[in-house]
């Protein structure tokens, strides 16, 4: 697989390529800037590139900019966004952009625990989504319901929330110790009851997740 990575932060540069080159991905660019990182992948177009949301010069949201531009001039790219705190709307703007795969937002933490990033960028870099587990806490903490999310049963809402930390069947499964034939089912409940209409899988995945994301406005 090969990867960009873009952050100011030179030792999280060096941490994050050091990692991934480890673990048999080749880093094709190593750049500290937002103009850096769209003119390398202007030139040699990765699987996956890996963004600081804050970048200079402004340290705002360059690298949350250049990403979505990414999204946008080269789609077949994925694209990775860490953040140092959970900024929902960053997480939204970014999970709504193109089709809504191959796109994850992770805070920076994420990074040390090794296994579980490496997990995440693959599962991005091959189309799936990611959304950090903290940002699903949060807003599970300050909810509201409304479009369709107040006809969830509570076995349906912890299904919706694991969908968003980016976790297939199998490991929902895991995670609420039942069978993934009923995962399967609370699945299929849940796209019902948001008025889903069918359509491949992934793509569903992602629309209920920017449901239950945005309940968190307000």
């Amino acid at each position: 697989m090969d990867v960009v990575i873009a952050d100011d932060s030179v030792l999280l540069r060096e941490g994050l390529r050091h990692i991934l080159e480890r673990f048999g991905h080749r880093v094709v660019a190593s750049v500290g800037d937002a103009t850096e990182l769209l003119a390398a992948v202007d030139a040699r177009p990765p699987d996956i590139a890996v963004v600081d949301v804050r970048m200079p010069p402004g340290f705002r949201d360059e690298g949350l900019r250049a990403a979505l531009r990414i999204r946008t001039t080269h789609p077949e790219v994925a694209v990775l966004v860490l953040s140092q705190y959970v900024e929902r709307s960053y997480a939204l703007e970014l999970l709504g952009s193109g089709s809504g795969r191959g796109v994850g937002y992770l805070l920076k933490n994420r990074v040390g625990e090794i296994e579980d990033f490496l997990v995440t960028v693959g599962r991005v870099a091959a189309g799936g989504t990611a959304i950090d587990p903290e940002v699903v806490v949060r807003l599970l903490e300050d909810r509201r319901d409304r479009e369709g999310l107040d006809r969830l049963t509570p076995r349906e809402r912890d299904v919706l929330a694991l969908m968003a930390e980016g976790k297939s069947n199998g490991a929902i499964a895991r995670v609420l110790v039942v069978s993934e034939a009923a995962v399967l089912k609370h699945v299929g409940n849940i796209f019902a009851k948001l008025l889903l209409e069918p359509s491949d899988e992934e793509h569903r995945r992602v629309a209920a997740v920017l449901r239950y994301l945005r309940d968190g406005d307000g």
